[in-house]
């Protein structure tokens, strides 16, 4: 089955569009994505999974035995079918750009285009880019955590199915990892693909020394023994110290894995038998199912580790098991062709949507240090403008009395692009390795306090005085008050 089926989607899409279809409402609209609260408890988000949904989108239709599916259900007229036959996404797409640093409310993601369209691809849409913000957004904090240090990701085997790991695997590279064990992955994304050995390697030979040996001999490049198949230190370490002198002598470097076990207190007795014996050179790199409050941990306590390995706590989420992002009706046309705003009310104040057309702008200080983010509407004919010099009133985005005023001394930059207009590609997607450097870059212009892992700081992101007045109108009007 084609991951880019146009089946691929929850189905009250199918109905709701039938219904649309038969009332001939597939008029002009906007929708938005956006998430509605930071996962791990963070500071900070990565928005991820944009190159892959571009790449879904131009080819997300329906094969014929998509429609003999949908017609065997029973509930599609035939001359709705027909529509579906030759149906293709021919809508404009705006977004961030993939690996900007993001936070809730803001719109990461704008459709525009038909109801009916606009409608059809939102599962799939919300399928791609959550679980990709996800992955990325948490191998950030693993790197992070690690001093900006070489991550390895090898979370194949534990990742949720082969469309699981392929995503995991482009998304940890966005976020961070240096490279990843995941073979196709490496193929289809350029990713570095990098291993040492298994303890089944070590088993297959008649001792340790012998396993490392023949390793040795046949992948000469600096060949990483793993050192706790029996005993790390009475066995492992010493049996990798006879070969690695031997390599020593040939002007050859090496280095040791430990999976298992205390940690800190196995490398630092590793490092001692390595430096003990003039392989200062040596490095030392670990596993074990670690995360990114194990790591720093571990770096906090200067554990002498060279690079860091992380699979399941990386791949799968660890800790939260979803991005919330949503997918909103944000305006739409009327009888009279003039698009107007729209929006969700909701006894909770964090579901109540912001309405209308919108632009989101980072707003900088002198130095180029991140302050803020504001939503502001982007209408055609009369757009706010965050523009340097002025002096500002930005509201909370839930439009109550919360604020603050300030005279922009830096840069206001508006974050969404345009990416897709009329079904059409409208520049080239970025490759993985210009998306990493973004990542750092963004990562580097907010302040640590933003970015540390114990009750980070609360970013401010803010609506403009106008939209505010608009959501507030709105909410009288829906409310008959």
């Amino acid at each position: 089955m084609s991951p880019n089926s146009a089946l691929f989607t929850d189905f009250y899409s199918r109905p709701m569009a039938q219904g649309y279809w038969k009332k001939n409402m597939n008029r002009r609209t906007i929708f938005e994505m956006f998430f509605r609260r930071q996962p791990f408890g963070g500071g900070f988000s990565l928005f991820a999974g944009l190159g892959t949904l571009l790449e879904k989108l131009r080819s997300f239709a329906f094969a014929p035995d998509d429609i003999a599916y949908l017609k065997s259900l029973g509930l599609f007229e035939d001359s709705f079918l027909r529509f579906l036959e030759g149906f293709s996404f021919t809508g404009s797409l705006w977004a961030m750009d993939e690996g900007t640093v993001v936070f809730p409310q803001e719109v990461l993601i704008r459709i525009e285009g038909g109801l009916i369209e606009c409608q059809l691809i939102e599962g799939m849409l919300l399928n791609t880019i959550n679980f990709q913000s996800l992955i990325a957004t948490k191998t950030a904090r693993v790197w992070l955590a690690a001093n900006k240090g070489p991550v390895m990701e090898f979370g194949l085997r534990r990742a949720q199915g082969p469309d699981g790991a392929m995503s995991a695997s482009r998304a940890a590279f966005i976020g961070g990892a240096s490279g990843t064990s995941n073979v196709l992955a490496g193929k289809a994304y350029g990713i570095p693909v990098m291993g040492t050995m298994a303890h089944s390697w070590i088993m297959a030979h008649s001792g340790e020394e012998e396993a490392f040996q023949a390793y040795a001999d046949i992948y000469p490049d600096h060949p990483v023994f793993l050192i706790d198949t029996y005993d790390t230190l009475k066995s492992g370490a010493l049996n990798a110290l006879k070969v690695g002198k031997r390599l020593a002598s040939q002007g050859r470097n090496f280095g040791v894995r430990l999976d298992s076990g205390d940690i800190h207190y196995l490398s630092v007795e590793v490092r001692k038998i390595l430096d003990g014996a003039g392989l200062t050179k040596a490095t030392i790199s670990v596993s074990n199912d670690l995360d990114e409050s194990i790591i720093q941990t571990l770096t906090d306590a200067q554990a002498p580790v060279n690079s860091w390995g992380v699979g399941t706590q990386m791949v799968t989420g660890g800790t939260e098991a979803a991005f919330t992002g949503v997918y909103k009706l944000t305006a739409r046309e009327d009888g009279a062709g003039k698009l107007v705003p729209t929006m969700k009310c909701s006894d909770n104040p964090d579901k109540t949507t912001n309405p209308g057309v919108k632009q989101v702008w980072r707003i900088t200080d002198s130095q180029g240090m991140t302050v803020a983010d504001v939503l502001a509407l982007d209408d055609p004919d009369h757009p706010d403008l965050i523009e340097t010099g002025r002096r500002f009133t930005f509201w909370h985005t839930a439009a109550d009395y919360r604020h603050f005023s300030r005279t922009l001394d830096g840069a206001a930059s508006p974050l969404l692009k345009p990416w897709m207009e009329q079904g059409r590609l409208l520049r080239d997607v970025p490759s993985l390795e210009e998306t990493r450097l973004l990542v750092r870059s963004g990562l580097g212009s907010f302040d640590n306090s933003y970015k540390r892992f114990l009750n980070p700081h609360i970013y401010k992101v803010s609506i403009t005085e106008r939209l505010r007045n608009l959501k507030l109108e709105l909410i009288r009007n829906y409310l008959g008050s």
